[in-house]
């Protein structure tokens, strides 16, 4: 089923999740594919859609600081990271604090999570709170932009929220941070340059 960015369509994937059903997304990145991180059998779906190794975790998007904090620990520096480049394209890998998010989602110690700068999916978090947010492609391929490009790729999901064409789709900047010091795990939007400002 494919639903438009709008009040209508918004609350049809918020439902949807709800149930255990598989929707993909808008970011202020790439499109993403997600699901409730705390259905175990949805997080296994996302796996199968994409063709991802389970051992490759799945990172989580939340409405802000406030619903992410539930789940993980945030120190001085990763608390400045998110109140400065939240909502927007940094995704932090800080400790997981939530016993059974871990379980559903096979965590160890760490687990992934950003606020994406979309007023569609801001909206759609709004309704469910947290969702896996990974990119909305089968593994090992680029990652789409264009919803024409996931009709023709991805299949087994159950709903696709239309927000048109993302422009200037580039990924995320991932960074874990431990104590004082931080580590880019991979190199996105946001500059090693503006995270040194702020340590």
């Amino acid at each position: 089923m494919i639903v438009s960015c709008d009040h209508a369509g918004i609350t049809t994937a918020s439902k949807a999740v709800k149930k255990g059903n598989i929707v993909v997304f808008p970011t202020d990145t790439v499109y993403g594919i997600g699901c409730d991180p705390f259905n175990e059998e949805a997080v296994k779906k996302i796996y199968k859609i994409k063709g991802r190794q389970e051992s490759k975790q799945l990172p989580v998007l939340g409405s802000s600081i406030f619903e992410i904090s539930k789940i993980a620990v945030f120190d001085e520096l990763s608390r400045k990271f998110a109140s400065k480049f939240w909502p927007g394209p940094l995704t932090l890998i800080l400790d997981v604090k939530e016993e059974k998010i871990a379980r559903s989602l096979g965590l160890d110690k760490k687990i992934a999570v950003r606020v994406p700068n979309h007023p569609c999916t801001l909206e759609l978090l709004k309704e469910c709170k947290l969702l896996v947010g990974t990119s909305a492609n089968p593994s090992g391929q680029p990652p789409a932009s264009d919803p024409a490009e996931i009709l023709e790729k991805l299949t087994g999901y159950d709903i696709l929220l239309d927000g048109g064409t993302i422009q200037n789709s580039v990924e995320s900047t991932i960074v874990q941070v431990t104590g004082d010091r931080f580590h880019i795990v991979r190199k996105g939007r946001i500059s090693e340059k503006e995270l040194l400002a702020l340590v």
